[in-house]
């Protein structure tokens, strides 16, 4: 499917579907025998989606998301302790930015009082309180999704939701810089700064500087190609192995660190490779030539008018 600028998608379909794949490899995550964390809400969300249709992904794909699962596991236990983190500061307003099915608000110990805003679009948050209301589950934060596209003026929605702009908030940024355009990532930080308090966090899952080059996607391509190879060799369908890619925008655009740094974030920030090393977790060697080409981006927001 392929991206515009005004487009919009329900869980099981374009940006949405990948979700769900995420959901997967948190589902993995849990039931294995070490886990870095547990979600339990993760098996919730796929169990509902296949009886809305959806088709777990089976065989080479199927293998493809386990290959990556340590580089996600890696991921989800990075943002949780970047949220933990923030509470033991103090902080008790949260915004997690597209949040798909992510379930922190309901499965992380926040601190007394602390509200989580969740944005992202209208038929996927609907999903998600739709599964938890089904299984009575109850968020251990005051919970209040912002039903709107980030392309739009979710800043107002957000505070016609209740956000305080005066108080210190902790904003994460997972899994989502691709699928915006360069512009609407610039907007997405000078928006978070603009309404960020002193001393508020943010927590970045960005890219390395040649993520979108040409050289770096024609290696994606070619793995995938070989992917697709192994898929019908096993008789399976190469049509179930899409490329994420093609939802992206693939535009160059500012190195994060350095934008946030330029703009009164104090920053600090982990290769992808060293974050992984840090949970004793590593891919295989034919998974994007055994790296991924991210980095995990920390910020805590200094005077906006000192500089």
């Amino acid at each position: 499917m392929a991206r515009t600028d005004d487009d919009s998608w329900d869980i099981t379909e374009s940006v949405g579907a990948t979700a769900l794949g995420v959901a997967m490899a948190r589902a993995n995550e849990t039931a294995s025998d070490s886990p870095l964390f547990t979600d339990p809400y993760a098996q919730m969300f796929l169990d509902a989606a296949t009886a809305r249709g959806w088709h777990p992904p089976t065989g080479v794909m199927s293998r493809r998301i386990r290959a990556i699962g340590n580089y996600a596991a890696s991921r989800t236990k990075w943002f949780d302790e970047f949220f933990v983190a923030a509470g033991a500061a103090g902080i008790r307003q949260a915004v997690i930015l597209a949040a798909g099915l992510d379930a922190r608000a309901w499965r992380l110990p926040w601190i007394q009082d602390t509200v989580v805003f969740e944005i992202d679009q209208p038929l996927v948050l609907q999903f998600k309180q739709e599964v938890l209301a089904a299984h009575q589950v109850t968020s251990k934060a005051r919970y209040v999704p912002v039903a709107v596209d980030l392309r739009q003026d979710w800043p107002k929605a957000l505070e016609d939701a209740g956000f305080d702009i005066t108080e210190p908030t902790a904003w994460s940024v997972e899994g989502l810089l691709p699928y915006l355009p360069a512009d609407a990532q610039d907007r997405l930080f000078e928006r978070i700064t603009a309404m960020s308090a002193r001393d508020s966090r943010i927590g970045v899952e960005a890219f390395s500087a040649d993520f979108f080059s040409e050289d770096h996607l024609a290696r994606r391509r070619e793995r995938l190609e070989q992917m697709r190879a192994e898929a019908i060799e096993a008789g399976e369908s190469a049509e179930d192995m899409p490329d994420p890619a093609q939802l992206w925008f693939n535009e160059d655009r500012p190195y994060v660190p350095e934008w946030l740094s330029e703009h009164c974030w104090d920053v600090s920030a982990l290769p992808a490779e060293d974050l992984m090393a840090r949970y004793h977790r590593a891919l295989p060697a034919d998974t994007t030539e055994g790296t991924m080409p991210t980095e995990f981006v920390e910020g805590v927001l200094a005077d906006k008018f000192s500089q």
